[in-house]
């Protein structure tokens, strides 16, 4: 398995509490799937760089994907595949992490997201 636990970053768990107070979404995960989605649903790349794990939000990957982890794990390889980028566990790792904190950020900075009919907007 590419991905056994996921840490976010203090800046992650941070917008992520503010998007769970506007949503009244209650789960870190079900808010991270989301995120992740947008950002996969992105055509450019997220930039490299290093994110901390520096917050005390942590879940395992059965958690973050529930019964569909599979599907969740899939999307993430290929997109590395349509990315030229290898497929190789620490690959998709880190690329999940890039997309996951970049879908976290999308999400936080969209200030018309007040509901979850609005995240349902997103994809419509």
């Amino acid at each position: 398995m590419a991905i056994e636990h996921i840490r976010l970053s203090q800046q992650a768990k941070d917008q992520l509490i503010k998007l769970k107070r506007v949503t009244g979404i209650e789960h870190w995960n079900v808010l991270a799937r989301w995120a992740l989605c947008l950002s996969l649903a992105e055509q450019s790349m997220p930039p490299q760089s290093k994110i901390p794990a520096d917050s005390n939000v942590e879940m395992s990957w059965k958690v973050f994907g529930g019964r569909y982890a599979d599907l969740y794990l899939a999307l993430v390889k290929e997109r590395c595949v349509r990315d030229g980028l290898g497929t190789d566990p620490d690959t998709v790792a880190q690329q999940f992490r890039l997309h996951l904190h970049r879908g976290i950020s999308y999400l936080f900075g969209n200030k018309g997201l007040r509901k979850i009919d609005d995240l349902i907007a997103l994809i419509a």
